[in-house]
């Protein structure tokens, strides 16, 4: 995104949830979520200018219908009171379980408390705009628990690389809760040190993604990614994130990442396909 006079710039990084285990549900209907989240050097990018008044022009490649009102990042805005110019220039798939509504909406607060010198909002409004935007906000790996209010930061991460695909379907978030067979799963447990990215993926492997099978049942191409995925070399764990329909594959270097995203782009020219690191 190239800079324009006045203009402050804030990433805005897929949020992955290398796992996610659905332990509950409150009375209000609220999930119950335990969950390793992480995010990659692949996303959007947020631009903000003083103005005088609240704006948002939506550019890049995924960014068709995303300029109505109820944009995160106008509600996002509008919980500062700030008045700018905002560009989103969106890279990540919207409604694909790696949290790019949730990480834009991050972003734009962060951009305009750099920008104007407000206070970021308290817990509870950045709650109200979504699970994932207080995670989000952190911006650091965590283990992220209770509706998405309980952020522990988790232990260093070992090098890593992820690629990412999503094979062009959209996934209700609700629908795919709804379709769920039960929802007091077990937690996640303790979570250990890590000091390679095979143990990382070893550990993960006996965790689990617990809205994965629901998801697939009203989305099966998303075994397919996954399956494409897992067969690259090199790809220590292949998973759903989120709600989905976005799978990811875990390498070891980048490498091996760059060569597995050429292929799928080749194989699976409609799908959806980026690398990139796992930021520590």
């Amino acid at each position: 995104m190239p800079r324009r006079e006045l203009e402050l710039q804030e990433f805005a990084p897929a949020k992955i949830n290398l796992a996610l285990h659905v332990t509950g549900q409150r009375a209000d209907g609220y999930h119950l979520l335990d969950s390793i989240v992480v995010f990659a050097g692949v996303g959007d990018w947020i631009a903000a200018a003083p103005a005088d008044r609240l704006s948002l022009t939506v550019t890049g490649p995924q960014g068709a219908g995303l300029s109505g009102d109820n944009n995160l990042v106008l509600r996002a805005a509008r919980c500062l009171g700030v008045a700018a110019a905002l560009v989103l220039e969106k890279h990540l798939p919207v409604a694909s379980g790696i949290g790019g509504g949730s990480a834009d909406a991050a972003a734009t607060l962060r951009v305009l408390a750099a920008m104007s010198g407000v206070a970021l909002p308290d817990a509870a409004a950045v709650l109200a705009l979504g699970a994932d935007v207080p995670a989000c906000l952190a911006g650091r790996p965590v283990r992220m628990q209770g509706v998405g209010e309980v952020l522990t930061p988790l232990p260093a991460l070992p090098e890593c690389y992820v690629v990412l695909v999503n094979p062009g379907v959209a996934v209700a978030t609700p629908e795919v809760f709804k379709a769920m067979p039960r929802k007091d799963n077990p937690a996640i447990g303790v979570v250990p040190e890590w000091d390679s990215a095979v143990a990382l993926a070893d550990w993960l492997k006996r965790q689990r993604n617990d809205l994965e099978v629901a998801a697939i049942g009203l989305a099966p191409v998303i075994a397919d990614v996954k399956a494409a995925l897992a067969a690259r070399p090199g790809c220590l764990l292949a998973r759903m994130s989120g709600s989905g329909a976005t799978c990811f594959g875990l390498f070891a270097n980048e490498e091996l990442a760059k060569a597995a995203a050429g292929v799928l782009r080749a194989q699976a020219p409609a799908w959806w396909v980026a690398a990139g690191p796992v930021l520590a």
